[in-house]
């Protein structure tokens, strides 16, 4: 028996600073993507949809303990059977604010989360938000999965890390901005053939400040061949994956088979 999933990415606008609005459109979206002709499995946002990047203001803008949006999530995902990967919030716990995303089966049970472990400094992210300490794992269809936030993708460990421990897929919700669209595709791409997994990558769209995002949120093979690619308009990414690939591709290049990691260490 097949594994087949049926994904909605919800590539949107956020607007900085006001997490009413960006909730409201969050809803509006979901709504469309479960009203859609053939209702979705698996339906994942952006990072940090409900504050953007307005880190100035982010302690008092966070959702304690993700308290709110996990009482959201949880009962829509309960509501409609579907999988949730909630993007990434802003979340005050412990003193701090973290990058954290909380993840939903279709009972609106909470299945994982995971906080951002790399801070991009370009943004200042280190002097507003606290780093995350362990890794993003959770189950979907029987089969392990993965999360990562945005700049993790530029360390190939973190990938390697998941996928040696069985993960099928990795989910990464971004603000990925202009002009790095190289980077973005590049680097999505290559996570994808070194691990021989699926990458479900969600970027925003839209301008916050002086900072422009080009979207083109990404469903990647486990051959690095691309699945699924939005524009740069706000949308409903929709892509299908059958998630036995993984294991027919891991089959004929035995990658994992093949890796001597006694030798991958300097002296």
């Amino acid at each position: 028996m097949t594994k087949k999933l049926r994904l909605a990415l919800l590539q949107m606008n956020i607007k900085a600073g006001y997490p009413e609005n960006n909730l409201a459109k969050l809803k509006s979206l979901l709504e469309q993507a479960i009203q859609a002709e053939e209702k979705p499995d698996v339906v994942m946002f952006p990072e940090m949809w409900n504050t953007g990047y307005a880190l100035t203001e982010i302690h008092q803008l966070a959702d304690v303990n993700g308290e709110a949006t996990i009482a959201f999530l949880s009962a829509f995902s309960k509501q409609h059977g579907i999988y949730i990967i909630g993007g990434s919030i802003a979340e005050a716990r412990d003193g701090g604010v973290y990058n954290t995303i909380y993840a939903f089966d279709r009972e609106g049970n909470r299945i994982g989360d995971y906080s951002k472990i790399h801070l991009f400094r370009l943004m200042e992210e280190e002097k507003y938000l606290q780093a995350g300490e362990k890794l993003g794992q959770l189950v979907i269809e029987g089969e392990q999965a993965g999360m990562m936030i945005c700049y993790d993708i530029r360390f190939p460990e973190l990938a390697r890390t998941l996928a040696l421990d069985g993960a099928k897929l990795l989910f990464v919700p971004a603000e990925w901005p202009n002009p790095r669209l190289h980077h973005w595709r590049t680097l999505l791409t290559a996570r994808a053939i070194e691990n021989q997994m699926y990458v479900i990558a969600c970027n925003r769209m839209g301008t916050s400040g002086d900072t422009t995002f080009f979207g083109h949120s990404l469903v990647i093979d486990p051959w690095g061949e691309i699945v699924a690619e939005a524009g740069e308009e706000e949308t409903i990414l929709w892509a299908d994956i059958d998630l036995d690939l993984v294991g027919e591709v891991r089959g004929r290049i035995p990658v994992f088979e093949d890796r001597r990691p006694q030798h991958y260490t300097t002296n």
